[in-house]
């Protein structure tokens, strides 16, 4: 393995894994709602699959549009997820057993793409710089399942220790994040 591989492997897992940060910083909050084992493994799954599809299209379009979608997708996945964070909040103050958008079926994909969106902006830049596109893409996928599983856990652990404040909790920690997010 020559040295401009290693290191061109090494740059790229440290960007998968900074790519993931935050897919880890949603699934905390997400993890506070009442997810079994079996959905938090659909759930780092699919974050997986959006972290390799989002940045494979940035790829595909190129940087053309790259000026023109950088900013939206970042306000798009900042609103995104302060959305579901607002909901998870209300959620918290409604004693019935029912959650306003649960991570299943669009609530699940809306989730993905709230976290993967920055990753098809680092995938325009990442196509016109000429790295590995298949190795890229599969250190994006792994590193934010991961992540994403690891986040939900320990969620999960928080929303036993924490009861009924934990969604409050989490809604709170999805707003916080989407507005960081939205104004930087």
């Amino acid at each position: 393995m020559s040295m401009a591989y290693l290191g061109e492997f090494v740059s790229l897992t440290f960007m998968a894994i900074a790519l993931g940060m935050d897919a880890f910083s949603v699934g905390l909050g997400m993890g506070m709602q009442a997810l079994r084992l079996k959905r938090i493994f659909i759930i780092g799954v699919t974050v997986g699959i959006f972290h390799i599809a989002m940045p494979f299209l940035g790829i595909l379009i190129g940087s053309f549009i790259s000026t023109k979608l950088e900013g939206f997708a970042i306000i798009g996945g900042g609103l995104l997820l302060f959305g579901l964070g607002v909901q998870m909040v209300l959620n918290s103050f409604n004693r019935e057993d029912k959650t306003v958008m649960k991570p299943v079926g669009i609530g699940l994909i809306l989730f993905a793409i709230s976290v993967s969106l920055d990753s098809f902006s680092v995938g325009l830049s990442l196509g016109m710089s000429g790295v590995k596109t298949f190795l890229a893409l599969i250190l994006f996928g792994l590193a934010s399942m991961a992540l994403t599983w690891t986040g939900l856990l320990v969620g999960k652990k928080a929303r036993g220790l924490l009861g009924v404040y934990s969604e409050l909790l989490g809604g709170s920690i999805l707003c916080g994040f989407g507005l960081k997010i939205i104004f930087g």
